[in-house]
Parts: structure tokens; sequence; C-alpha cells
């Protein structure tokens, strides 16, 4: 608490000497989505590097001024929230003055501009995150509050907790851990009795592109048990497959100042491959032919720099950009109507075939 509000001071202090000195105050960021500012590493993911460019974000500029003025507002909200040890969410924050900060994400970018500009991870920023992740399987836990979890008896899946980093004791037998992304497909494991088909597991999903509690679990996780991680989502280019695989494994872009906290670069990528199609005589009738907002999308994912250090993954993306072709993890309904949580993923875990 001491170094966030030490920190907070810092930067209003640099105001005070501006207007001191009759200077206009600036704020400087680190240029968060310029790839340029990117590295990958095999230990860490995708990362900011040391020296990246910056951007100004100016008090007396009519196009930053009132950027300018929201980031202090929130900066003060942040420090007296520090200050009282309490918590808000993001959404907290925007509906405290709606017509202030216009659209949730405005301050949803503030707050992150925020964080990198004092290098101090969102969640000590005592901003909280809504959850939208479910956990099932092996495991149990004591969250901050005492409450004790156990997600192996629960009949359906327990939330993600809010806040990640309080939860202790974790205990599980879990022999790996599968990233579902999408909620539908969750629960149809769930209904299949999946966890009795394969060895013990904890199953999650972030119900699409994740959130960072849920991202923040997986780290947690694995960093617990270091057991295998996989994950199996849509075999589509634009906000699917790749992207949320990029969220797991190697944090967004605009993210990865933070991505010691968030990623896992050992995740692998179990399924839907575009290479499974062809090798399951996946019917194409059941296929579904990109639109040129996929194309555009993967031809500009093929074109990042991770990539070129993935020739798997590189595959796989000029196999789908070949065919022009996105699947669904359902279509595998069109051999049998169990076939994932009785074929394919059982196949797929005791004889490999993942990224």
């Amino acid at each position: 608490s001491s170094e966030v509000l030490e920190a907070i001071e810092n930067v209003i202090q640099g105001v005070f000497q501006s207007l001191a000195q009759k200077k206009a105050p600036v704020l400087t960021v680190a240029n968060r989505t310029d790839w340029r500012n990117i590295e990958f590493t095999d230990s860490v993911g995708l990362q900011m590097i040391p020296q990246c460019t910056t951007k100004r974000i100016r008090s007396d500029c009519p196009q930053s001024a009132k950027r300018f003025a929201l980031m202090l507002k929130i900066l003060s909200m942040i420090y007296k929230m520090v200050q009282s040890n309490t918590y808000a969410t993001k959404r907290d924050i925007y509906y405290s003055d709606t017509l202030l900060f216009g659209s949730q994400s405005v301050v949803d970018q503030i707050i992150n501009d925020i964080s990198c500009m004092l290098k101090i991870p969102r969640r000590s920023l005592h901003v909280l995150s809504t959850t939208k992740g479910f956990v099932a399987g092996n495991l149990s836990y004591t969250e901050e509050d005492g409450t004790k979890v156990n997600c192996t008896c629960s009949a359906t899946a327990v939330t993600v907790p809010s806040n990640v980093p309080g939860i202790k004791n974790l205990t599980s037998h879990a022999k790996f851990i599968l990233i579902v992304e999408k909620d539908a497909t969750f629960q149809r494991l769930l209904d299949d009795d999946f966890f009795n088909k394969v060895p013990p597991c904890i199953m999650i999903t972030g119900r699409g592109i994740p959130d960072l509690n849920t991202r923040l679990l997986v780290r947690k996780l694995w960093d617990s048990f270091q057991i295998p991680i996989f994950t199996l989502m849509d075999a589509d280019p634009h906000g699917k497959s790749v992207e949320v695989q990029r969220h797991k494994r190697k944090a967004k872009c605009s993210m990865s100042f933070e991505a010691h906290h968030l990623t896992v670069p050992s995740i692998k990528w179990l399924g839907l491959l575009p290479s499974d199609l062809e090798r399951l005589n996946i019917c194409k009738d059941a296929l579904i032919p990109f639109t040129k907002q996929d194309e555009n999308k993967l031809a500009s994912i093929q074109k990042r720099p991770y990539i070129a250090c993935q020739p798997l993954w590189k595959k796989e993306l000029e196999i789908m950009a070949a065919s022009k072709l996105k699947a669904e993890i359902q279509v595998l309904t069109s051999l049998s109507s169990d076939y994932l949580s009785r074929v394919y993923l059982p196949n797929k875990l005791q004889f490999g075939g993942w990224l």
C-alpha cells in the first residue's frame, strides 16, 4: 500500500512542479498497443521491452486535456481506496460519474494506463475486475474471508473468485488443467461426466476472451501445482482460437506490461486445430466460410512477431488460411453427439496432438 501511495504522490508532485515552473503538466505512459514495444521470451511470453516508446498526455492539448483530467480523477479515487483499504470494480468507477467518463471502455483504458505508468499490477491499485469465469473439478481452496470452496463436490461449476491473490490452502490431485473457451462446451463436458472419463483434472472457462481474474487463477494454479495446462477452443481466427490462446499464454499486447502475473507460456493448444478438421474427415458442409473480416484478422495475426517463434502455430494458421474455413467445437457433434468427451479429448490427452 505504501508503494502505491508513494507512486501516486510522485506523479502529483510532478504535476505541481510543472505548474510551479509555469509549464503545462504532462503524463508519460508506455505505448501499450505498439507491437514494436513487445518481445517474446520462452519464460514469460509476450512482454514489454525495457526501452519502449511512450506517449505524452498533455494538459494543454485539446485532444488530450480531458484524458489528462480523467487520469488525475481516477488516480485520486485509487489513492483514497488504498488509504482506506477499500476496493471497487471498474464498473463501480464508471458508474460513480457516467457523464464524466462517457463510457466503460474509457475507464478500462485509463486504469490500464495508470497501472503501466506506475508499474504496479492493477489488483494492487484496489481495482477489481468483474468475474465471469467458472471453475470445476479436482480443486479446493479457502477464500480471503475464510470461506472454504470445494469444486470437487459441487454438482455445478464455481465462479472464479473475485480476489484470486487472496485465496489460499489450494489442494488438488489433478493431473492436468483444461481451459475451455466457450461456456456451452464447458457445460456440455460437465453434463457428459467428462471428469470420470479421464484422470482427475481441473476445468476452467473464461466464457470467451478471459477476464483478468480467470487469467490470474490459471497462473496461480500453474504456480501452485506445476501440471500440464491445455486449451480447447474454436478453430476460428477472429477473437476465438488464436486470440484466446494468446491471452492465456502470452497476454494481449496492451496488457504485456503485466505478463509476469497473467501468462503461462507452457500452455498447450489441444484443439480444435485446423489440421484436426482434415484428419477427422469433417464434412466441409459443417464448416463455416471465412468472411473478409476473418481473412484480415488472420493476416494480421500471421504478421505478429511471436508467430515467427512458433513454427507449429504458423503451420496451423497456414492451413486455416489455405482452406478459408473455420469451425466451432460443436462441429464434432457431426461425428457423434458425445464425440468430444468420449473420443476426441481422451485420445488427444493420451496420445498427444497438441501445440
